[in-house]
């Protein structure tokens, strides 16, 4: 009994042996996946965010991460005067500002 069950474990260790390189093979196809479902998307949507930022200028209409719609009335460095009524203006940090209603977002 004890030959027979030590004959079969040897013989099924021997047919399953696998490719070496499976593991890595894998990894790399993981990774693959990774970036082109994960990170390539989110880097294109961060540079296109750092486009609209850096073409702000006096006059357009903008929309907050908060949601508040209005027309720019200065820009600083970092900072933007948002007129969100007449006579109203509001200061936002320039990376607040998440689209510019007219300007295609999609390109």
């Amino acid at each position: 009994m004890v030959s027979t069950a030590y004959a079969m474990a040897a013989n099924g260790g021997a047919g399953a042996q696998q490719n070496p390189y499976s593991g890595i093979i894998m990894l790399v196809i993981m990774f693959a996946i990774f970036y082109f479902l994960l990170i390539r998307p989110q880097q294109k949507r961060a540079k296109q965010h750092r486009q609209l930022i850096e073409n702000l200028k006096v006059g357009d209409q903008v929309t907050t991460a908060g949601g508040i719609h209005g027309r720019i009335s200065a820009l600083a460095d970092d900072v933007v005067t948002v007129e969100i009524a007449q006579g109203v203006k509001v200061k936002f940090s320039r990376s607040s500002i998440v689209a510019v209603p007219g300007q295609n977002s999609d390109q």
